[in-house]
């Protein structure tokens, strides 16, 4: 089977299915596990590289109400590869390529591929899309074992906190400017680690707010995620807003890599649901390796790893 992920999330779980050599082409953005980034890249984002989280922002609003696309399809390159499965996504706009776009390639092609849209909106449906590509792609005992391994995992976390006697109250900021509040799994990852998500809607989209309501908000912890960001980048994004994100009165602030823990529907969200349970209840839960998170001092400007 030739496949084509469009999707760093599904990239991730279709190497976690032992399905990596059958795996042809993948986003520019696909980055894990190291062989995935090796792969040949069938996308390209318009917009350009080394802009501000504003200008990020700003750049994405006027091609999206403009009815603009954010990335391109390489097409002759898909052509070349014939695939038999083309994974892809409906649920964010900003995050891949257009699935009508995707569709309307897909039916160009002598191959007839099957194209999935994997669209999760909770950890659960996460991982039920592992089942669904499990099972798309005859690898359904490993799904399974996988699946089994991820619940075990996520048991054990809300095991250990179910009688912490205290549920810290959360802010997990996705993107610091304009600042947006987690949607979608994170509030349900935070309930799950033992704490109150202040502003964010299991479920829901992520939404902007403003630095007035997470400090209403009261939280106690905030966990600096931008999507898309590695911890490096996290750190110095958490560090350029760090007298907005001093101004909300936490006790502690973590900036985390946003993009393998949190942003990504994908496996490695339930070692974010790990990495969260830790820093809401550390005497609870084992630390996470190293490289995950940084606790941040926004005084001195300083982000311990």
């Amino acid at each position: 089977m030739r496949i084509v992920s469009l999707v760093p999330s599904a990239t991730e779980m279709l190497f976690a299915l032992g399905l990596g050599r059958q795996v042809q082409a993948v986003t520019h953005e696909c980055d894990h596990p190291a062989e995935a980034a090796e792969l040949p890249h069938i996308t390209r984002s318009v917009i350009p590289d080394g802009l501000s989280a504003r200008e990020i922002d700003t750049a994405v609003r006027e091609r999206t109400e403009a009815g603009q696309a954010l990335y391109e399809l390489d097409a002759m390159l898909l052509a070349e590869i014939e695939p038999d499965l083309i994974v892809t996504q409906a649920l964010c706009a900003v995050c891949a390529v257009s699935v009508n776009d995707v569709r309307a390639a897909a039916a160009e092609l002598p191959s007839e591929p099957r194209v999935i849209s994997l669209d999760p909106t909770t950890l659960g449906e996460t991982l039920t899309d592992i089942r669904t590509l499990a099972e798309a792609t005859g690898a359904v005992g490993c799904g399974d074992t996988i699946l089994r391994e991820y619940a075990d995992r996520i048991d054990r976390v809300t095991e250990a906190v179910k009688d912490a006697g205290r549920t810290p109250r959360v802010a997990a900021i996705e993107w610091l400017d304009p600042p947006f509040v987690g949607g979608h799994w994170v509030p349900q990852m935070i309930e799950m680690a033992g704490g109150e998500d202040v502003l964010g809607l299991a479920g829901e989209r992520s939404q902007t707010v403003t630095w007035e309501e997470l400090r209403a908000g009261a939280p106690e912890i905030v966990v600096s995620m931008p999507c898309g960001y590695d911890l490096q980048r996290s750190i110095t994004e958490t560090l350029d807003h760090g007298e907005r994100l001093e101004s909300l009165g936490a006790t502690q602030v973590v900036a985390t890599d946003a993009a393998a823990y949190f942003s990504r529907p994908g496996p490695r969200l339930v070692d974010g649901l790990e990495l969260l349970a830790h820093v809401l209840h550390p005497d609870l839960v084992e630390e996470p390796p190293p490289g995950r998170l940084a606790r941040m001092d926004l005084t001195t400007g300083a982000g311990a790893l």
